[in-house]
Parts: C-alpha cells; structure tokens; sequence
C-alpha cells in the first residue's frame, strides 16, 4: 500500500502542520532532514508556505554533560510548562551511528511519561556527524513546531562540545545543568559553556547530596559573576533542582519566564532573533559555496591529484588554495 504521503505537493504538508497534524509534521521533519536533492525544493516550499505563522514561541536551549540528568530534568520541567498553559515540543539534537546512520538515544523511551501527554511532540534529530547542517535543519525543524502551534520548544544537546554553540545561536535562552561534586575532568567543557549560558542549574539536590548541591550553587554563582557582563543586561541565575523529587523545577520555569519578560520589555529578545536569522543567513550561504566548490567534479580531480602527488613535497596551501578558487569562480 503507498504512504498517504508519497508525492504529495507543499501545499498538502502546510496546511496539515497549520491544523497541528502531528503525523504531517512529524513527515515535514523528516524531508527538512532528507539529504535527497529531490526534497530540497519541497522544503524550501513547506517553509515558505508557514514562515508567516512562526515566532510565536521561546525557545530554549538545554545542555549538560552525560550523567548530568537532561532527560529526568526535560520531563519533570516539561510538565511544569504545560501546567502552565504551553504546548510543548521537545528536540534532541541526537548523535547518529556513523555506520548505521540511525538515532541511538531513543527520546521517547527516555522521556515516557512526557512523551504520552496532550500537548506534546518530542523529537530526535540525528545530527549525522555534521554539526554544520544542525542549526539549519533543526532551526526549521522549530519553525515548523511553531506553525503547528507549539509556543514553547526545547532543544537538547548531547553534551559534548560544538553542538552547544549551534544550539545557543538559535534559542532564546541557554540553560546549563551541572552536577555537584563531579571533578573539573568531567566538566571540562564548562567555562565555554558557562559564558553562553544566561542560567545554570545543579541538578539531583535530593538525599545526601542536597548540601553539595547548595556548596556549588555558590561556587558556581561566584563563578558566573566573574565573566563579562551580557550584552541583554540579564545577570545569569544559578538555581538547585531535584527532577525525581520535583523540587525547584518551578523556580527554574519562573526564572524563564522573568527572562522573557526583562528581554522583551528592553528589546533585546528581538534583536536577539533578527541577529540570529542574519547569522543563519551568512551560514547558509557559506554551506552552499562549499557544497558546489566541493561537489565540482574538476575540483574534486585537482584536489585528488594534488593529495596522491608523491613528487611533491612542499606544496604551498595559500597560493594553490586561491588558485583553485579562481579558476572555479572564472567557470560560473
């Protein structure tokens, strides 16, 4: 039997998402994530078909290292956002297998209880080993969450390093979670992070590991106060929380929304978004030209020839580099 969805037009995808057909949008992602050329224009489409029907949401960004508890925390704070009256959307930017190509975190099966409420869409993206193209896809993988009338989206990182940055320049607000006690070893990825992030909560403040927790809010506050200030004139909170006992997870969601309200009432939540548009801009167009110059088939033979060449020794990199752009750019 043919999927409902086999060959059907733009138009078909836009006004499913803008009825909150879960089944459309969830089939919308996927062609957004395709790498087939042949869905390329049926995204560009779906996107421009809902683009006016988008922004109404805040967006959030999660970090943390493993072990750190981001699922426990994403589903004991997700229900406290819809508590409060939002429809939540859920994005796990999710490492792929790199032979397989498959998510290997399984969000739904992490988040269960959230994941069966009203109101909620969770969803991985497989980041495939290409950071680049995952503030593309999930930037309007948010775009079509918020036609679909979703008004408050977090994206989840894994934690590890670059997917941060990409994350920060797409989200509203950057919230880093840490643990108490863990050796500087097993944060070591911290002082980066902790400059972008606008909060930082100390996660599993429960049992005997309730007084630590309170030792390294104040560390870590002392800490934040020292980085220069934030150009939105936000000062950076740093809260405790338990996720199983769901203690502080009220705190930390009034906290996002006296964020909210501080950045829209001084303008900087606009000029934030119109800032990272302009960003997302400039990067696309830089993945483009690297895409075709790669993809050129002379160039690919040129770069191949240079690379088996074992006569030359000392290649220069600038000047054959410009060489090679040259000649390129005198073919377009």
């Amino acid at each position: 039997m043919a999927s409902p969805f086999h060959n059907q037009p733009a138009q078909f995808y836009i006004d499913g998402i803008l009825k909150s057909d879960i089944a459309i949008l969830s089939k919308a992602i996927t062609i957004i994530e395709s790498q087939n050329e042949q869905h390329h224009a049926l995204a560009e489409n779906i996107i421009d078909g809902i683009v006016n029907k988008t922004g109404n949401s805040f967006r959030l960004g999660i970090t943390g290292v493993p072990g750190v508890g981001k699922s426990t925390f994403i589903e004991s704070f997700g229900n406290e956002v819809l508590q409060n009256g939002h429809k939540l959307a859920v994005l796990a930017i999710d490492p792929s297998s790199d032979k397989t190509k498959g998510s290997i975190l399984g969000d739904k099966t992490r988040m269960e209880e959230l994941s069966t409420k009203k109101n909620v869409f969770i969803r991985p993206s497989p980041s495939s080993g290409n950071l680049g193209g995952v503030a593309r896809s999930t930037y309007e993988t948010i775009l079509l969450c918020e036609a679909a009338g979703f008004d408050f989206i977090i994206i989840e990182t894994v934690g590890v390093g670059q997917s941060e940055i990409s994350v920060s320049k797409i989200t509203d607000f950057f919230l880093l979670l840490m643990l108490a006690g863990a050796g500087d070893e097993l944060q070591g990825i911290k002082r980066g992070i902790m400059e972008m992030a606008d909060a930082l909560v100390i996660t599993k403040a429960d049992g005997a590991n309730l007084e630590k927790a309170k030792a390294a809010r104040s560390e870590y506050a002392h800490a934040m106060h020292l980085f220069q200030a934030s150009e939105s004139g936000w000062i950076p909170k740093t809260l405790v929380c338990s996720s199983t006992e769901n203690k502080g997870i009220a705190e930390v969601f009034k906290m996002t929304e006296d964020y909210r309200n501080f950045v829209t009432a001084n303008g900087f939540f606009t000029k934030k978004r119109k800032e990272q548009q302009f960003s997302l801009f400039l990067n696309t167009i830089d993945e483009q030209l690297k895409q075709k110059f790669y993809s050129d088939p002379q160039i690919q033979t040129t770069i191949k020839e240079i690379l088996t060449n074992k006569n030359e020794q000392n290649i220069q990199p600038f000047s054959l580099a410009k060489k090679l752009l040259r000649e390129f750019f005198k073919k377009e």
